[in-house]
């Protein structure tokens, strides 16, 4: 995956400001200008395959929009994402949905889970989208929930596990579409201390096995020397 010359501006005039002398301008002063909010400027980076790749900065960094804008959650203002030398800012809805499914899985900080789901229906969730049959896609999310340590919850609704249990819920629901690229944003960040360092040993210990290209969102810098294979700071939009 490449990621060059990503911009996000919020704002009526975004697109004329970064074809003007204002694409150098601080944030402040393009705010105070203009209206507009500078939220990610000229980023570029490249992950590889198999790499677990993390994106570190402070709240406001515009960590989290660059990975909204990674997969079109929030459309950028200008610039490329490559996802197997394709440039998805040119896909139109459909292939975008397309790709959402059968290339990508993203993991929230908060888990996004169905409460009226069992864990096993939560996880299976992808793969009824995708129309599998309902005895190979029940097969596929056993086998992912087994993987988290979740095997004997697989009934359970999300009300009745921890914290942590239902960020190892949502993990195993996007590895049981089995995506070529995982994104997490601060997926651990709201979680207590111990269960937060078990559970990126569990991510360690499933990327070993699974060997996935993840984009790894955090403010922790313990937490990205940990995981990392590289990391790229974040400060006010920029790498």
């Amino acid at each position: 995956m490449e990621v060059s010359g990503l911009w996000k501006v919020f704002g009526n005039d975004a697109g004329e400001i970064i074809n003007s002398e204002r694409r150098t301008a601080s944030k402040e002063s393009l705010l105070e200008e203009t209206g507009c909010v500078l939220a990610v400027r000229d980023v570029s980076f490249q992950v590889n395959r198999g790499e677990l790749f993390v994106i570190m900065g402070l709240s406001g960094s515009g960590k989290s929009t660059l990975i909204r804008c990674i997969l079109r959650l929030i459309e950028p203002t200008a610039g490329k994402v490559l996802i197997d030398g394709e440039d998805i800012c040119g896909y139109n809805s459909k292939r975008l949905i397309e790709l959402r499914r059968h290339t990508t899985g993203m993991i929230f900080q908060y888990f996004g889970l169905f409460p009226h789901r069992s864990v096993l229906d939560n996880v299976a969730y992808g793969l009824k989208v995708r129309g599998v049959a309902r005895e190979e896609r029940y097969a596929r999310a056993r086998e992912v929930i087994a993987k988290v340590g979740l095997k004997e919850w697989e009934s359970y609704p999300p009300s009745a596990l921890s914290g942590g249990m239902q960020q190892r819920v949502g993990i195993a629901r996007a590895l049981a579409t089995d995506p070529e690229i995982l994104l997490m944003d601060e997926p651990f960040s709201g979680l207590d201390p111990l269960i937060r360092r078990q559970m990126q040993d569990e991510l360690l210990n499933i990327q070993a096995e699974v060997q996935k290209t993840i984009l790894f969102v955090t403010h922790d810098l313990d937490e990205a020397l940990k995981l990392g294979n590289r990391i790229a700071i974040m400060r006010d939009g920029e790498i």
